[in-house]
């Protein structure tokens, strides 16, 4: 094995590992995920518990970025290890850990570029940095929607005013800035109405779907801590995956031009911003729609105010190429043996990993397997992240027989 810490100038380090395969003529096996983390927010963890302090409770390792994605490279390097040990042989194995995913992964490609002579090209590609559906099978990623984030600014005045004053003369901006919203969504349904950010959703996706939420049921959303009495959106359960994974969603998820309660006076404001999270269906054109979301927004402003957007992220998601017979075989058998007896399972998730679409582009030809430990109430990004260790244990189980598997598979 051969260990490298990379580092291209004015990016964040790479960790890149080369195992050799143990037959001549071995095919290439790229194996990924990231070590960067999200805000620790402590004030908001659980009595007891700390993002930098690790505490194991009730079969949980709880800490920031354990899941997402601290334990990849450990998983990574372990499956290869337990093939090791016991003679099993295995292809050449390329593990890349990178430090930018959290980020959008914007060093990533120029990384890839740099190291494509050391790469090869993998048969196969092994993504460690998903989700899953429960803590009782494998689960395997077969989808994921894109993102497009924007800023939108209303400015009415060039300076605050006294509403006792301007209000009746001057419109709010915030008024101004909900009317704007109205052009892109559906107040009532959540829709998003500007047509670049939808697709029809393939037929294999629609049925892996259905399997998925009878499997799931009203797990998908008791997984959230609703307050009393209130409700997700849809009661069919289908509809709400299918929501959560091959259609667009827009969340509000910053604001500027407000003042906190505490400071907030008698006052007009001059200006409201806020910024936009659109997930964008996986394949669906990301520059093309916030282009698109853009001109909706800025055209004939309510009242001639100056109305601007700022695209800050605009990168598409990305749809798993059709899988073989060997690995769909491989991944069912895996599941059934390190998961009780239960078959795998397949779905899509509604985050991005915006390393996928560039891989699926640059290595076309190669299978994928896209997976991960981010299941119910794990809440990676929050507070209170966990790591369930069973499954960390079956993941890693059904990765090393997958390998073996490949490399069967091509000795034929």
């Amino acid at each position: 094995m051969t260990l490298e810490l990379k580092q291209m100038p004015g990016l964040t380090p790479l960790i890149f590992i080369t195992i050799e395969g143990t037959k001549a003529d071995a095919k290439t096996v790229l194996m990924y995920g990231h070590l960067d983390k999200q805000p620790p927010l402590t004030e908001t963890w659980a009595e007891g518990l700390h993002p930098y302090k690790p505490v194991v409770r009730d079969g949980k390792l709880y800490g920031r970025g354990g899941a997402d994605d601290g334990y990849a490279i450990c998983a990574a390097l372990l499956s290869i290890e337990a093939l090791q040990r016991q003679g099993i042989d295995h292809d050449r194995i390329v593990v890349m850990i990178e430090a930018s995913e959290e980020s959008g992964s914007h060093h990533l490609p120029l990384y890839v570029e740099h190291l494509e002579p050391e790469i090869g090209s993998p048969s196969l590609i092994i993504c460690l940095d998903s989700g899953c559906g429960n803590y009782s099978q494998f689960w395997v990623t077969t989808s994921l929607r894109g993102l497009v984030v924007v800023d939108l600014t209303v400015k009415i005045l060039e300076e605050g005013a006294h509403s006792g004053n301007a209000s009746g003369v001057v419109p709010s901006s915030f008024r101004i800035i909900r009317q704007l919203l109205d052009r892109i969504e559906d107040p009532e349904t959540g829709k998003v109405k500007v047509a670049e950010f939808s697709v029809e959703i393939p037929e294999d996706r629609l049925e892996q779907a259905k399997k998925a939420a009878q499997v799931l049921g009203n797990g998908i959303y008791t997984e959230f801590s609703f307050v009393e009495g209130s409700k997700p959106v849809e009661e069919d359960v289908l509809e709400l995956l299918l929501n959560k994974t091959w259609r667009p969603a827009l969340s509000v998820t910053g604001v500027n031009g407000l003042p906190s309660l505490e400071k907030a006076g008698n006052v007009l404001r001059p200006f409201s911003t806020l910024k936009l999270s659109i997930r964008v269906p996986p394949t669906a054109d990301a520059p093309t729609a916030a282009l698109a979301v853009k001109e909706v927004l800025e055209k004939d402003p309510p009242y001639g105010a100056q109305v601007s957007v700022k695209i800050e992220k605009k990168g598409s998601g990305w749809n798993a190429p059709t899988i073989t017979p060997w690995l769909l075989d491989s991944i069912n058998k895996s599941s059934a043996y390190f998961c009780n007896g239960n078959e795998a399972n397949f779905r899509g998730e509604g985050g991005s990993i915006p390393f996928m679409g560039m891989l699926g582009k640059k290595f076309p030809e190669a299978q994928f397997v896209v997976t991960g430990l981010l299941g119910p109430e794990s809440n990676a990004h929050g507070p209170n992240e966990f790591l369930h260790i069973a499954m960390g244990k079956a993941v890693t189980s059904c990765v090393a027989s997958i390998l073996a598997d490949h490399c069967k598979h091509y000795q034929q």
